[in-house]
């Protein structure tokens, strides 16, 4: 057994029905010739000799890099041929913070005295949505996404996003136990609520297809349907259906409700959008890179089978109104936030006409706070207001 503490350290094995005598042993090895010891097979067992390192290597070409299928040395960073990832993975670091930053004591007060029964169905329910959509995100890019990458400048960027998914996960589990939540309930809702059950279906659908241990992305087919697999996780998942998500919980925070959890979910929508980015610029790179060329009708029916399970949420969320938010805003938005997503990556418009319901829904990812230092600690990002998040 390894020694954890000492790790360089020869263990010495226990026989469970025996207990060894040290001082026999040393007293063995003190006695026993030289010869004999150099003579022992289990301690002079032949090692094979490292084999050294071809002549024939050659420096790295940035320009021979590829997206997938690259022929490089993944272990090398640079010369990058991808500055722009490198880029996101600065920016990311410049934007740490934990849950455990922000004050829920007020919300905790807002969640028993002050949500209306309507209210509290909208708050339970965007986070059941949330706590398996982002262990799902996170799956999808660490062992669907980021082991396909050969570049390596691509993998770092990834790597931090897994950790960001991963500490998503933990603000909602915070916000849970803050509020003091059935766990086993709110965590077990996208089982038996269809509404979300659906949407979470759609992803893990997408998620299976690309998981496959014999997966080839030589192949052409294969290839379009991981491209489509991550245009699917970053157009549709993280940058529609996230971007729009949180907003019911920011309409409740606009009325001066649950701003600790509000505020938290501000710096979940700033990663979340670079996720997005980040996603649809790769898509766009290999799709250059492979020369592909994905079926315009695959695209129109992603984003309308995306916009039915929105829709059905919504009227699960909000069967009525609340104050300052309804199921028609989210759904108008839902198609506005599309059309960006589409745009940006060079998609038709699946939406045409569609306008911007909630024109304060941008400000959540760009607003600079103002802080009372004696209610909260202040944990606004260090360089957040100089980045660019779109």
């Amino acid at each position: 057994m390894l020694n954890w503490d000492e790790p360089l350290t020869p263990s010495v094995t226990r026989t469970p029905d025996a207990i060894i005598d040290v001082s026999v042993i040393e007293t063995a090895m003190t006695a026993a010739p030289a010869a004999t010891l150099r003579e022992t097979p289990a301690i002079n067992k032949p090692v094979a000799p490292i084999a050294p390192a071809p002549a024939s290597l050659k420096p790295i070409n940035p320009d021979d890099k590829r997206v997938v299928n690259g022929q490089t040395d993944i272990n090398q960073l640079a010369p990058f041929k991808y500055p722009w990832a490198w880029d996101y993975f600065l920016n990311a670091n410049k934007n740490h913070w934990t849950p455990l930053d922000i004050n829920m004591s007020q919300d905790l007060h807002d969640y028993q005295h002050k949500l209306t029964l309507e209210e509290r169905h909208v708050y339970e329910n965007v986070l059941s949505y949330l706590t398996t959509s982002d262990i799902l995100a996170m799956r999808n890019i660490g062992l669907a996404v980021m082991e396909k990458m050969t570049a390596p400048e691509l993998q770092i960027y990834q790597a931090r996003q897994v950790y960001e998914e991963a500490m998503h996960t933990w603000t909602y589990q915070h916000c849970i136990e803050s509020l003091g939540l059935d766990q086993s309930e709110i965590y077990n809702r996208y089982r038996v609520v269809p509404e979300i059950h659906q949407k979470i279906q759609m992803c893990n659908s997408r998620l299976d297809s690309v998981l496959r241990p014999d997966i080839d992305l030589h192949d052409r087919d294969e290839l379009e349907n991981f491209v489509m697999a991550y245009t699917f996780f970053a157009g549709v998942f993280e940058g529609t259906w996230f971007y729009n998500g949180f907003s019911p919980i920011f309409a409740l925070q606009r009325r001066g409700l649950m701003k600790g959890t509000s505020e938290q979910l501000q710096y979940i929508m700033r990663d979340e959008v670079l996720h997005a980015s980040f996603g649809i610029r790769v898509c766009k790179q290999i799709i250059l890179e492979e020369n592909l060329k994905l079926d315009p009708k695959k695209i129109q029916q992603m984003w309308e089978e995306a916009e039915a399970a929105e829709m059905q949420y919504s009227k699960y969320l909000l069967p009525d109104p609340i104050l300052g938010y309804s199921a028609e805003d989210h759904i108008a938005q839902f198609r506005f936030i599309a059309n960006r997503r589409a745009n940006k990556l060079d998609h038709a418009i699946p939406f045409p006409g569609a306008e911007n319901a909630l024109p304060w829904l941008d400000e959540q990812a760009n607003l600079k706070k103002e802080k009372n230092f004696f209610e909260t600690r202040v944990t606004e990002y260090q360089t957040g207001g100089a980045l660019n998040w779109d």
